[in-house]
Order: structure tokens, then sequence, then C-alpha cells
């Protein structure tokens, strides 16, 4: 088996080299292409209006100057035309990526690419229990947890333009309480928090970033499960298509 590993955290992170052991449990035929620096909250972006680089780091271990979705397509398209993976790694992504978060997640998009292009696709995050952690987020649980949870996935057939989106909790590996298979949840967008400051010149800057989750709808969620200590298991589709709305629109248009 062919595994491609990519993530948005940047080629040189904590994370890459956990999903590195990982995907060495299931095949020596892993290759690396991963984005040069973080790219974090890029989401399905593209490097449109300047050159994307490519670089050679080591045997079957590229870095790219651009979003994660660069990276995917230069490895499909480019580094390994030829042969292309059976299999796209995401991850491991420091920070949880649950709820609406897979819109923004360079994680979770670079995924999406593997998945457009047919290839079974996962992404896989780590929950961290605090703001401020940098790189001292621990990844036990994602270690421990991570081929139990990947080879019911691995070894079973995806359908057609889906993913998996996995992740972790924030707890030592040993209070892990099992693996749920969950829905996407939502949170409420009251979270949104944007602080401002001042820059030793005088003006005015600003950094996005997110409250405390204020609410979700129920206990089935992806939400629910990583807070209560499970690891979540959410397939996603990449139709964006609301079915029950077709209806409706058709009528207003006669």
């Amino acid at each position: 088996m062919r595994i491609l590993l990519t993530n948005d955290d940047g080629v040189n992170a904590t994370g890459l080299k956990v999903l590195e052991k990982i995907a060495r449990a299931f095949s020596d035929n892993v290759w690396i292409v991963a984005p040069t620096e973080e790219q974090s909250g890029a989401g399905h972006s593209l490097t449109l209006t300047q050159p994307v680089r490519l670089r050679k780091l080591g045997e079957r271990r590229f870095c790219v100057t651009g979003t994660p979705t660069d990276s995917v397509m230069m490895a499909i398209a480019h580094i390994m035309k030829d042969n292309p993976p059976d299999l796209v790694l995401s991850g491991v992504n420091r920070g949880a990526n649950l709820g609406e978060d897979v819109t923004y997640s360079g994680t979770v998009s670079a995924a999406m690419e593997g998945a457009l292009a047919g290839i079974p696709s996962v992404a896989l995050s780590q929950s961290y229990a605090r703001e401020g952690m940098g790189d001292t987020v621990p990844f036990a649980a994602a270690e421990a947890w991570a081929e139990q949870v990947l080879r019911p996935v691995v070894e079973t057939p995806m359908e057609p333009r889906t993913l998996v989106n996995i992740n972790f909790p924030a707890l030592p590996a040993d209070q892990v309480k099992g693996i749920r298979v969950t829905q996407q949840g939502l949170r409420d967008y009251g979270r949104l928090r944007i602080v401002e400051r001042t820059d030793p010149r005088g003006y005015q800057y600003f950094w996005f970033g997110l409250g405390p989750m204020l609410e979700t709808p129920s206990h089935s969620t992806d939400l629910e499960a990583v807070s209560d200590g499970y690891v979540s298991v959410t397939p996603l589709h990449l139709d964006l298509t609301h079915g029950p709305s077709l209806g409706r629109l058709a009528e207003l248009y006669p």
C-alpha cells in the first residue's frame, strides 16, 4: 500500500512525525508531501496568484510552498503521478477539527482533495486541553488509538467522494473511553472572538479566535463525543447540495 501523508501544520510539525509512525503500522511505502510552513485555517484554498515551489527533503519526503490542497495536488498530479497513493492521511493536526471547523480546516481539506481524486482519505486531529500550549500539546491519545481506529476504515471500501474525519480527545491514552461513530456537530456562532490590540507604532490590529463551546444540539455529534472522552469517527461527503431545498426552490422558478 502506498500512503501519502500531509497536514496543515507544516512539514516539521510534531503531529506529522506522529502520523508517520502511525502510517508505518500499515505500510513501509510512505510518502510525505506537506506545506513548508503552517497553513492552519487555509481551508480548501489553492495558490493561484503566485508560483508554488517544491523542495525535496529526503527519500519520499517533500515540502510545498502553498496550502494543504496544493500539497495533495502536487503529490497526486506530479510527484506520484505514475503510481498514485492508495490512501491519503492528513494530520495529526494540533487541535481538534469538529463541527463547522471542518470547513476552515486545512487538515480536513487535504483529505477532501484526496477524496476528490478518488483516493480513500482520512483526516486525524488531536484535541488539547487549553489555549497557549504551543508545541507542548500531547499526542498520546492519537499515538495509542490511531491504529485501532484506522484499521477498519482502511480495510473497508469508502463510498465515492467521501472521507473520514477522526478526532482524539484531550486525555491520556489510558483515559480514553472508546470510539464513537458520530455526525458532524454545529456550534453556536456566538463563540467567534475577535481580539483587538495595538502594535508598538500605535496601529490597530486583530486576532481571530474562538471562545468556549456554547451549546451543541445532541449527544450524537463529534463535539459531544470528544468532550465526553471518546475518539470521534465522522464520515463526511463532498456533495454540499441540500436535498430538501431542491423542490422548494424549483417551485420558485416555474
